[in-house]
């Protein structure tokens, strides 16, 4: 009960004192008139409306902030998530978003239960951006279609369905329509990139798309429309649930809940950075599972924390979640009273603002970082931006980080090595006997093979009797490492050589005892804590062998003790 309760709001989430008070009313009025077409536009990109947009905005937008595990985090629609939920809407319909945000919210929730919050800093920081490139990407490329005026049937491949519109449009006889569109795309988006150079707290995109819907209505322009909203929330609501359709929809559940878990935590950590406050990643998975379920029951979409709604509030003086709220709130207050002239908004304003939006993700600066940060990091960030364009969101975080997880393994393989090394002291007679090796870095099966090949051609042929293996400063040792170490020893033994273990950790200990690696040595004194004893132990083999030589000239010169 006491590590639930950590996952609970409390009292301490506010502070009502008036100058925090005035602080967060004044943040949540602005992101609130920002979020508002970006609501609208997100719905309309994912297939399921804009009046679903404007529901998750709300009830995701309050229950996340309640609940959630960061002071300043802003949840509702976002982008990424319009990318993964057009497809379903193809395949299953609108009314199937309902019911993946409710078994994703589920899956979130447990997450956040099961204390999952922190895996999100796990992933390379070059996924991530290629991530973010990629989702941008395809959020510009889905709005070709409306900048162009031509109506596709969703479902396909982002870049396809492109290519298609542009064919179309070029082939169109009549290119008004077309010109229309690509002037309101232009209005909107010269709006919302040079207002706020008059004025930073101009809210550039909502004025834009207010500019853009008042010239469409006077000049009876032809560009398609938003349509008809509700006036009030819906009613909530459990969605039908059907067994076969369930089983098809688990694996977008899971693609979506993660995606929501993931992009959530990142724009958290973002708020953190921002604002130098703590955030609690398990509760914040607990706040958006419970943001999605609600969103689903109430006809929305699923939710995930929003960066730019986020980095809107910090800089706007933010101090708890009361902005968060108060966010929703406004939009609340649109869905009630302003309905009518939003339904006049064209398809095409909201194109601009989501063009925008994709160019603002992912800075030019942050692309430059990336690929001057190495030729590694540059081949995950290329690799996941093109199988996000290509493929899917899901499918390319794991190959990205089965491309940078490749990428590490081959840079530690490479650091693991092996040095032959003097004996310590005053050298003695029969030292050139003997072969001292120091090992270090990570004994895995990406290494082993390299290292001991190493050892043997060496050792070998070279008129050694004596090998001494230094194992005091390997880091890591695998089962794969730990079993390749017995065979060169068993190989090294077989040849005639005597071997000496040097410096074992407790822990490596184990492992070689489990793998027979221990077993392979001669005699278990042959495994030494102290270099100075190893070394006084090896040069008795020396002796002894020379003293085998002289008595036995048709000995192997080899020592057996």
């Amino acid at each position: 009960m006491r590590s639930l309760r950590g996952l609970l709001p409390t009292t301490g989430d506010y502070d009502l004192r008036p100058r925090t008070l005035r602080a967060d009313l004044a943040a949540g009025l602005t992101v609130g008139v920002v979020a508002l077409p970006l609501a609208l536009a997100f719905g309309a990109s994912a297939g399921v409306g804009p009046a679903a947009g404007l529901v998750t905005a709300v009830v995701a937008g309050i229950v996340a902030a309640v609940f959630g595990g960061s002071n300043v985090q802003v949840s509702g629609p976002t982008g990424a998530m319009a990318v993964v939920l057009a497809p379903i809407v193809a395949v299953h319909g609108a009314g199937a978003v309902a019911l993946v945000a409710v078994l994703a919210g589920v899956l979130v929730l447990v997450a956040g239960l099961a204390r999952l919050g922190r895996v999100v800093t796990v992933l390379p920081w070059p996924v991530v951006e290629g991530f973010t490139l990629g989702i941008a990407c395809i959020i510009a490329l889905q709005q070709v279609p409306a900048v162009l005026a031509v109506r596709i049937e969703p479902g396909g491949n982002t870049l396809v369905t492109a290519l298609d519109a542009v064919g179309r449009a070029v082939a169109a006889t009549d290119l008004t329509p077309t010109l229309w569109a690509l002037g309101t795309v232009a209005l909107v988006a010269a709006g919302t990139l040079l207002l706020p150079r008059l004025h930073a707290a101009i809210p550039a995109s909502l004025v834009a798309v207010a500019v853009a819907t008042l010239v469409a209505e006077l000049t009876d322009a032809p560009v398609a429309r938003i349509g008809a909203l509700p006036d009030a929330l819906p009613l909530p609501s459990i969605p039908a649930i059907d067994p076969g359709l369930l089983r098809e929809l688990a694996g977008a559940a899971l693609a979506v809940a993660a995606l929501a878990a993931i992009e959530s935590l990142l724009s958290a950590r973002v708020a953190t950075s921002m604002n130098r406050t703590a955030h609690h990643p398990d509760r914040e998975l607990v706040g958006q599972g419970l943001a999605s379920v609600a969103s689903g029951l109430f006809g929305g979409m699923p939710a995930t924390g929003a960066i730019a709604r986020t980095a809107v509030n910090v800089r706007s003086g933010a101090r708890t979640r009361l902005a968060a709220v108060v966010h929703a709130l406004v939009i609340l207050a649109v869905l009630y009273l302003a309905t009518g002239p939003a339904s006049a908004i064209p398809l095409a304003a909201l194109a601009g603002v989501l063009l925008v939006t994709s160019v603002r993700m992912i800075p030019a600066a942050t692309i430059r970082a990336v690929l001057g940060a190495g030729r590694g990091a540059a081949l995950t960030f290329t690799v996941t931006a093109v199988v996000t364009v290509a493929l899917d969101l899901v499918q390319a975080i794991q190959v990205g980080i089965g491309v940078a997880a490749f990428l590490a393994l081959r840079h530690v393989a490479r650091s693991t090595d092996v040095h032959r090394e003097p004996l310590p002291g005053p050298a003695e007679q029969g030292d050139e006997h003997i072969a001292l090796f120091r090992l270090e870095g990570a004994l895995f099966f990406g290494a082993a093979e390299r290292v001991f090949g190493t050892i043997t051609e060496r050792s070998v042929d070279d008129g050694v009797l004596v090998v001494i293996l230094r194992l005091s400063r390997i880091g890591m040792l695998d089962a794969t490492g730990a079993r390749a170490l017995g065979e060169l020893i068993g190989d090294l033994e077989a040849s005639g050589l005597t071997v000496l273990v040097k410096g074992v950790q407790g822990e490596h200990r184990t492992m070689l005892r489990r793998v027979g690696a221990i077993d392979a040595l001669r005699h278990p004194s042959h495994l030494i804590d102290d270099l100075g004893d190893a070394v006084v132990h090896a040069r008795s083999h020396v002796r002894r062998s020379a003293v085998a030589e002289v008595t036995e000239p048709g000995g192997t010169g080899r020592a057996h003790g």
